[in-house]
């Protein structure tokens, strides 16, 4: 197993490529070799990824929420069981409440929406 950072596109699609065949392995935990090669390449991928295919997030707490919930699926409604109050979710979206920090926590715990979109000031 001899294996490098991923410095350019045609090393990270070759990397890829034998992840995706590591993957399609089914018992790949009872050989360490290939399990130790399979999590070297999960993370050598995820490094390359972080740096050439950057998600970007809106920087708005408000434009994160609103993002996530329609990738999610979900309403507006369905924040009511996350912030309190409906009234609260309205003053919240129209920006006349701030979050609290109690409600930050839980939209990153429930929703997954990363802190740093989270705490921006608007």
């Amino acid at each position: 197993m001899n294996m490098r950072l991923l410095k350019d596109e045609k090393n990270y699609r070759k990397a890829t490529k034998k992840l995706y065949e590591l993957f399609q392995i089914e018992d790949l935990t009872s050989n360490q070799e290939l399990s130790d090669e399979f999590d070297i390449l999960s993370l050598l991928v995820e490094d390359y990824e972080k740096k050439h295919y950057p998600i970007e997030y809106p920087t708005d707490p408000i434009e994160a929420i609103l993002f996530r919930i329609e990738q999610m699926g979900l309403s507006k409604k369905d924040l009511v069981s996350i912030l309190g109050y409906n009234s609260r979710v309205s003053e919240i979206i129209s920006k006349k409440r701030k979050l609290t920090l109690p409600m930050i926590r839980k939209l990153n715990d429930k929703l997954k929406i990363p802190l740093e979109s989270l705490v921006q000031a608007y």
